[in-house]
């Protein structure tokens, strides 16, 4: 369970530190409830975007978010995370 975390809370960094927090919060929220199959799609596009993209962890997401329970904390964390990044930049501007 703890690498499962440790890969969702991976992912979920790279997707606030690249500013596509919106996008894939939306894109979770719409697909929770077939996760099932967004995890397959992920599959089935692999071959591709892993010509772009490392293909060391994107397997193991795939598997991951088979179950709705992590795509839920998947979710949580983005926005954990994202509401953390606007709270530094306020502190910042201060």
């Amino acid at each position: 369970m703890a690498e499962e975390t440790q890969i969702i809370t991976r992912f979920a960094k790279r997707i606030v530190d690249h500013g596509f927090s919106v996008p894939a919060i939306f894109f979770l929220e719409m697909s929770k409830y077939a996760s099932f199959i967004g995890s397959q799609i992920l599959v089935f596009f692999g071959p591709i975007l892993t010509a772009f993209i490392r293909s060391d962890g994107y397997y193991d997401l795939a598997r991951l978010l088979e179950e709705k329970e992590n795509v839920e904390f998947l979710l949580k964390k983005i926005e954990r995370l994202e509401a953390e990044k606007k709270q530094i930049k306020a502190l910042e501007k201060q």
